[in-house]
């Protein structure tokens, strides 16, 4: 076979099947149930899309951002938080675990090293970062733990504990009476499990890990709710 046989030969196999390839291509890209097509799983619901801020702190000097600002608490009935008195933690003076989206104007930002005997929600490690705040229409100063530091290993958690908008305006697609129940802290039927947290809090035990579909247990500083859910929405609600 001659020379320009053996070169011109593959050469055309390999621009037709590359002609064929091409073809195929543009013809699926013309189809669009094939390339382009969404799955309805996959589609963001208005809670997905709701914009909550956050700040990822990772030094203690990032939380000073936080003084002077009110934040709601997000993480509900699960943070210990004590008087302060005098410039310091009255560790002895526990009130009470912080309520779910209560308001919360912050003052300052401390260090503060908590007694081993004390428990307040995070690790204790060498020292912890606390929240000095006010509640609404009282003059008393309140503080809880937002971090946590240990020979230079540092972990600051504002963000999973506190909203920096009001959560009314975050969810405003929610209806009046779904509101009128998280603020009662209340539990109905037809309430998401993001919704019943708002209301109840995080001190919680699911059944299992499909959320929407399962049975959970929350702990509400006390009181107890057992909530099933079918679908995202609360079906069966028992409380004691």
């Amino acid at each position: 076979m001659k020379v320009w046989k053996i070169i011109v030969i593959p050469t055309l196999v390999t621009l037709v099947i590359g002609s064929i390839y091409l073809l195929w291509v543009w013809k699926q890209r013309q189809n669009p149930g094939v390339i382009g097509q969404t799955d309805a799983s996959q589609n963001l619901s208005q809670d997905d899309l709701a914009v909550v801020r956050s700040f990822s702190p990772a030094h203690f000097e990032d939380t000073l951002r936080l003084q002077g600002t009110t934040v709601w608490m997000k993480n509900g009935y699960t943070m210990a938080y004590f008087k302060y008195d005098g410039g310091h933690v009255d560790f002895g003076k526990r009130v009470g675990v912080i309520p779910s989206l209560e308001q919360l104007a912050i003052k300052k930002i401390v260090k503060a090293s908590a007694p081993e005997n004390v428990d307040d929600g995070i690790s204790h490690g060498s020292r912890q970062a606390f929240a000095v705040f006010a509640l609404p229409g009282s003059p008393d100063l309140y503080a809880t733990a937002i971090g946590v530091m240990d020979s230079g290993q540092d972990a600051y958690y504002p963000d999973i504990l506190f909203f920096y908008d009001d959560p009314h305006r975050i969810y405003d697609h929610w209806s009046k009476d779904v509101w009128a129940s998280i603020d009662a802290h209340q539990v109905k039927p037809g309430m998401s499990e993001l919704e019943t947290r708002l209301a109840v809090g995080r001190q919680m035990h699911p059944d299992g890990q499909t959320e929407g579909d399962r049975t959970v247990t929350y702990d509400e500083d006390g009181k107890h709710w057992t909530v099933t859910f079918v679908g995202n929405k609360a079906t069966a609600i028992k409380s004691d």
